[in-house]
């Protein structure tokens, strides 16, 4: 795809923005609503999984900082919300450069709507897979200098791709290119055996027509040869959870009960040696 925002398609529902609706955003239209409301009124509860996968985005993008990765490559970075990536990572850093990437006309126009005086972000119309040309574009070279270490992140965008479509070159691409110590984070959404799985994959595959769950062992392999960091691959509502006492049903183990729907999203943060 080329670096162009094309008109807004407002007959097609949009995973960009279905998930801005599901977290309560207006960048939205009734074609999207309407797969929305499928989760929120036939599925109650299951909209706690895409507010898991963001909260879990926040913490990542604030390790990453802390690690002292100052620019952020945001692959399918969707519509642009409350505590974006520049902003969660600011707080940390406040010189940190964000390059934005998604191929959501909606997506990529409101992004450069908002962050149009930045001199610090730049928002790229690509897909995910057009690796070669998002490394490449001007505005990324201008922006992340890849011979320093690089956050790389895939929140929420390789279950949208189906195996076919090999949701693990893209990562194994990133990785071979980007600096020694550069750190990559996978949120994906993760198959159980039980129905609540199953109802919801059929919803998501039969509205938006395309992608797959994935087992813990399949999710672990598209970070390839790059190495985990504690604590591996776990519920996103269990990776590097915020002090919060009290809340929540405690299992005994001083860790709360998550939810049926917080159990489908997995997510986990690699370092290239």
């Amino acid at each position: 795809m080329t670096d162009r925002t094309t008109e807004d398609d407002q007959s097609k529902p949009s995973i960009a923005r279905v998930y801005d609706y599901l977290l309560g955003g207006k960048d939205n239209y009734p074609v999207d609503r309407q797969i929305a409301d499928i989760f929120i009124k036939d599925l109650p509860g299951s909209p706690s999984i895409a507010r898991a996968n963001r909260q879990a985005l926040i913490r990542a993008v604030g390790a990453m900082a802390d690690e002292g990765i100052a620019q952020f490559v945001d692959l399918g970075s969707g519509l642009p919300t409350a505590d974006n990536v520049h902003q969660v990572a600011r707080r940390h850093n406040p010189e940190a450069r964000v390059a934005y990437v998604d191929h959501d006309p909606s997506a990529v126009a409101r992004s450069r709507a908002l962050l149009a005086d930045d001199e610090r972000t730049t928002v790229v119309q690509a897909d995910l897979r057009d690796t070669e040309m998002i490394h490449d574009h001007p505005d990324v070279q201008g922006l992340i200098d890849f011979t320093e270490p690089v956050g790389v992140i895939f929140s929420g965008v390789l279950h949208h791709l189906n195996d076919d479509e090999r949701p693990a070159d893209p990562v194994r691409w990133w990785a071979d290119r980007v600096s020694p110590g550069s750190l990559f984070y996978i949120s994906h959404f993760r198959s159980g055996d039980n129905g609540e799985t199953r109802v919801v994959e059929e919803k998501l595959q039969s509205s938006l027509g395309r992608g797959r769950w994935r087992t813990d062992e399949e999710i672990i392999g598209l970070f390839g040869d790059l190495e985990l960091l504690e604590p591996g691959l776990v519920n996103c509502s269990l990776w590097r959870p915020d002090p919060t006492p009290g809340a929540g049903a405690d299992n005994g183990t001083g860790a709360r009960e998550l939810t049926v729907w917080e159990q489908l999203i997995s997510c986990a943060l690699a370092r290239k040696p």
